[in-house]
C-alpha cells in the first residue's frame, strides 16, 4: 500500500476518499490508483527530483496522481489550467518536466505547449481511455500498470509556479516537503501542520478553488493526509455551495473574499435552506477582505473562520480566529511560531507599530525558500537569509497584530504622497451599493497619478450609477484624507479577478498606461 495512505486504509478501507463531480473513490480505491500511477511514472524512467507538470482540473484523477508523486520522490508541479499554450510552455522549459499530464479539455493547449517547449518529457498522457492531441490515454497505461505497493518509496514535493504579477512565472522551491526524504518526515510534518493550523484527522473538505493555487493545494492535500475525505467542485456556484456543505457534511473548506460576496448574495430561498450544521473551520486569505463582508459571514455561519496571511514562498505567515478579528477588525493576525514580522522603511530601516511599510518574514535559514532558476530575484527578495519579503505593505499595531495596506507595486505616488489602494477599497466597499472595488493610479499632468475606483455596484441597493460618484464621494468623507479619495470613478459588469480572488491590476491599468 501507499505508505502515507495505510492508516486510514486500515481505520476503513470503505469509506470515502476523494469524492468528485462524477466520481468517487474509497481510500482502497485512492490506494490501488496510487500505486498504479508510481508504477506508469517510476516505470518510465522517472527518478528522484524529476518533475512532473499537471495541466489538469478538480478532478480525482489529479489528486491520484499528485499522491503517486509524493511516494516515488517525484516533483508535481501544478500549472493553471487558465494559461495560455506559450506560459505552460514556459513552466515546463523552466522546470524541465520529465512528465506532462492533463485532460481532454486541456489537451490540445497542452499538447501545443508541448510543442513550443524545449522539452521533450519521457511521458505525456491525458486522462481517460482515448489519445486525445497525441497524447496517451491514461486508462490503458494505468490498466496494465501493477498495482502491488511501490517499492522504495520516498517523499515527492509540490513547487508552485508565482502567478506572474511581476514578469514570468517563477517556480518556487521550499523546505516543506524534500523530494528523496523518508516517508517519517513526511508523516511529521503533516501532524505538524495539524496541530498548528488545527487541521482534523476526520471529516470531509471541500476542494472549490482552482487546486494549483497554493492555498487550495494546501488545505485540501494536508486535510487528505490527515485522514479527511475530500469532496471536489471544478467550478464555484454559491447556490450549490451551500447545498453541497449541508448534503456531503462537509466540514472544513478553504474560501476567498469574492466567494463570500457572491454568497451574501444569494436568493433568500437558499439561503433559508442551508443549515452549515457541520461546518467547523472555513479557512481565507489570499486577497483582502472587506470588514462588512466578513463580519456579515461571521454572524451567518458563526465564528469558524480563520484568516491567514501568506504567500507561495512564505507558506501561511498569521493567522487569527473569528474571536479575534472580532476585536481586531481588518487584521489579518500574529505571526504563526516560527515566524516573526517585520515592518521595514524605504530606508532599510525596521519600523515601529503604527507606521506603515514593507512586510518582511524572518524565520529560521533552514525553512527557506528560493526561486527556482532565478537567483538574482531570490536575492532581492532577501533582506539576508532567512529573511525576505513578497512585496506586500502594512503595519504592525501595539499588541503584534499584522493590517494589510497593499502591495508596494500597486502604490499610487499622488503628488509625492504615498496611497495605498487597499485602504481605498475597504472603504468603498462599507457602502451597500459597491458589490466589489479596485483602485488604481491613472496618469494626472499635475499630481503625477491620480486616483481611479473601478466599482461594480450592488444594484438591489437601489442607487443609480449616474448618483454613485456623488454618494460614494459623501462616503468617503470622514472616512479617508482628502488626497486619498477617488477624483474619478468607472463602473463594470465585473472586475478581473482569478478564481483564487486574485485581482488582475494589469487588465485595470493598461487602457491608461500602456503606451
Amino acid at each position: 500500500m501507499a505508505g502515507l495512505l495505510a492508516p486510514f486504509l486500515r481505520r476503513g478501507p470503505d469509506d470515502p476518499a476523494i469524492v468528485g463531480d462524477r466520481t468517487a473513490l474509497t481510500w482502497a480505491e485512492l490506494d490501488d490508483r496510487v500505486n498504479r500511477w508510481a508504477s506508469v511514472l517510476t516505470g518510465s524512467g522517472l527518478g528522484v527530483g524529476d518533475r512532473v507538470a499537471f495541466v489538469t482540473g478538480n478532478r480525482p484523477g489529479t489528486y491520484e496522481a499528485l499522491l503517486a508523486c509524493l511516494h516515488a520522490g517525484l516533483v508535481a508541479v501544478p500549472v493553471s489550467w487558465r494559461w495560455t499554450a506559450a506560459e505552460i510552455a514556459h513552466v515546463l522549459a523552466d522546470s524541465a518536466a520529465r512528465a506532462l499530464l492533463t485532460e481532454p479539455g486541456y489537451a490540445a493547449r497542452a499538447a501545443d505547449a508541448l510543442g513550443r517547449a524545449a522539452v521533450r518529457p519521457a511521458l505525456s498522457v491525458v486522462a481517460g481511455d482515448r489519445e486525445v492531441a497525441g497524447l496517451t490515454p491514461a486508462e490503458v497505461l494505468l490498466g496494465d500498470a501493477d498495482a502491488g505497493e511501490p517499492a522504495g518509496q520516498r517523499s515527492g514535493s509540490v513547487m508552485l509556479y508565482t502567478s506572474a504579477t511581476t514578469g514570468r512565472p517563477k517556480g518556487v522551491v521550499t523546505g516543506l516537503l524534500v523530494p528523496g526524504a523518508d516517508l517519517d518526515r513526511v508523516r511529521r510534518t503533516v501532524a505538524a501542520l495539524g496541530q498548528a493550523f488545527a487541521i482534523p484527522d476526520r471529516g470531509r473538505a471541500l476542494l472549490v478553488g482552482p487546486w494549483y493555487h497554493a492555498a487550495q493545494v494546501f488545505f485540501s492535500l494536508f486535510p487528505l493526509l490527515r485522514g479527511c475525505a475530500v469532496v471536489m467542485r471544478q467550478r464555484f456556484d454559491p447556490a450549490s455551495l451551500l447545498a453541497d456543505i449541508d448534503r456531503d457534511r462537509i466540514t472544513l473548506s478553504h474560501l476567498v473574499p469574492t466567494q463570500f460576496v457572491r454568497l451574501l448574495a444569494v436568493d433568500s430561498a437558499s439561503r433559508a435552506g442551508f443549515s452549515g450544521g457541520t461546518l467547523e473551520r472555513v479557512w481565507h486569505g489570499g486577497a483582502a477582505c472587506a470588514v462588512d463582508v466578513k463580519r456579515r459571514m461571521i454572524d451567518w455561519w458563526g465564528p469558524v473562520f480563520c484568516e491567514y496571511y501568506a504567500a507561495t514562498e512564505a507558506g501561511i505567515v498569521t493567522t487569527i480566529e473569528s474571536a479575534e478579528w472580532l476585536a481586531k477588525p481588518g487584521s489579518v493576525g500574529r505571526p504563526a511560531p516560527p515566524n516573526e514580522v517585520l515592518i521595514v522603511g524605504d530606508d532599510g530601516a525596521v519600523l515601529p507599530a503604527g507606521r506603515t511599510g514593507t512586510v518582511y518574514v524572518r524565520r529560521s535559514p533552514k525553512l527557506d525558500f528560493h526561486y527556482h532558476n532565478a537567483q538574482e530575484k531570490t536575492s532581492a527578495a532577501h533582506r539576508e537569509p532567512g529573511t525576505f519579503t513578497v512585496g506586500d505593505l502594512g503595519r504592525l499595531d501595539q499588541d503584534g497584530y499584522l493590517y494589510l495596506t497593499g502591495r508596494w507595486l500597486d502604490t499610487i505616488i499622488s503628488g509625492g504622497v504615498n496611497i495605498y489602494p487597499a485602504e481605498v477599497e475597504a472603504a468603498l466597499l462599507e457602502h451597500p451599493a459597491v458589490r466589489d472595488a479596485a483602485v488604481i493610479g491613472i496618469r494626472d499632468e499635475e499630481f503625477g497619478e491620480r486616483v481611479l475606483a473601478v466599482v461594480q455596484a450592488a444594484p438591489e441597493a437601489g442607487v443609480g450609477e449616474e448618483d454613485l460618484p456623488e454618494t460614494l464621494d459623501a462616503h468617503c468623507q470622514g472616512r479617508l484624507a482628502d488626497y486619498k479619495r477617488p477624483r474619478s470613478y468607472r463602473f463594470v459588469a465585473e472586475l478581473p479577478r482569478e478564481p483564487t480572488g486574485k485581482l488582475n491590476r494589469h487588465a485595470l491599468r493598461d487602457p491608461y498606461w500602456v503606451g
